[in-house]
Order: structure tokens, then C-alpha cells, then sequence
């Protein structure tokens, strides 16, 4: 299955091994300040089930900005979960602090103002990506491909602390 953000599937034995897998590359020391959110850098980015090249591809990204939360880091490499909830390793060149989100549950509202109030700008349907700025008081600014205004954080994936 295919998800809004075009995550190629690959056998679901790899969630598992990646589940049974992540414990031992746990252990690691990670640094100050995680979890944190990111985006994927390129418009393909691979998700692996442990740190390094030599292990197994689990899911490849074919879709720059897809926001993820970094969960661990390890040198070059960080453990991220994806909207779906989907954990791997990544290397930290493939990802950007460019806070990103996606729209999850219904469809929602853009509005003018920072509190909410305000004419209604855009309607944005679940699984839509933006660019996710400052938010305050329960709302983000919010730009889909340069249309900007102000979503509830919890409507969003990716806004608000990780």
C-alpha cells in the first residue's frame, strides 16, 4: 500500500526486524535536544533498519519534505518515525531541520490570524504537506505551496513539541 506521500512498501518482515533490531543500536548514547522534528532533504531518501549502508532498506521516500521526528542519534545516523509511525534509520544528510507537517484526521481550515480568528483562506484535506512556521497558542502558520495562513497545531503531524 501506497500511502499520500509516497512511501514504497517493502515486506513487512522489515518493520519487524527493524523492531527487534533498534534495541541493540539503542544502547548508544544520543545527543542532547531529541526528539526533534525534520524533513526529508531529497525527493528520495532511504529508511534502513539499522545504522549503516550494509543494512536492509525498509522503506524509500520518493517525496522531499515529508516530516519526521528524530527519535535517536548515532553518529551520522538518525533513528526517525514517520507520520504513519513507521521507525528506521536515516543518515542525517538525507534529512533537513526545515520543520515541515501533514494535515491528519479531516479536513481542516487555513485561516487569516495567528489566533485562529479570521476569514477562511483554504480548506486542506488530510495528507496535504506544508511548511510549518511558528506557533503559538495552539496555531501554526502554515504554507502549502505558498498559500499561507494559521491550522490548529493538533491538526497537523509534525507541529508543536515532538
Amino acid at each position: 500500500m501506497i500511502n499520500r506521500y509516497s512511501r514504497a512498501p517493502a515486506a513487512v518482515i522489515a518493520s519487524v526486524a527493524c523492531a527487534l533490531l533498534a534495541p541493540t543500536a539503542l544502547a548508544q548514547d544520543a545527543e542532547d535536544g531529541v526528539p526533534y522534528w525534520v524533513s526529508t532533504r531529497k525527493d528520495t531518501a532511504n529508511m534502513r533498519v539499522g545504522p549503516g549502508r550494509e543494512y536492509r532498506i525498509n522503506w524509500t521516500y520518493t517525496r522531499k519534505g515529508v516530516p519526521m521526528k528524530v527519535l535517536r542519534v548515532m553518529g551520522g545516523w538518525r533513528l526517525v518515525e514517520d507520520p504513519d509511525g513507521a521507525r528506521g534509520w536515516m543518515l542525517a544528510q538525507f534529512l533537513s531541520r526545515d520543520q515541515t507537517g501533514i494535515v491528519k484526521g479531516a479536513i481542516t481550515g487555513l485561516r487569516e490570524n495567528k489566533d485562529g480568528s479570521g476569514r477562511l483562506l483554504w480548506r486542506v484535506a488530510p495528507g496535504v504537506m506544508g511548511k510549518i512556521g511558528d506557533c503559538k497558542a495552539g496555531w501554526c502558520s502554515f504554507d502549502v505551496d505558498g498559500r499561507k495562513g494559521y491550522i490548529k497545531a493538533t491538526a497537523v503531524w509534525g507541529a508543536g513539541k515532538p
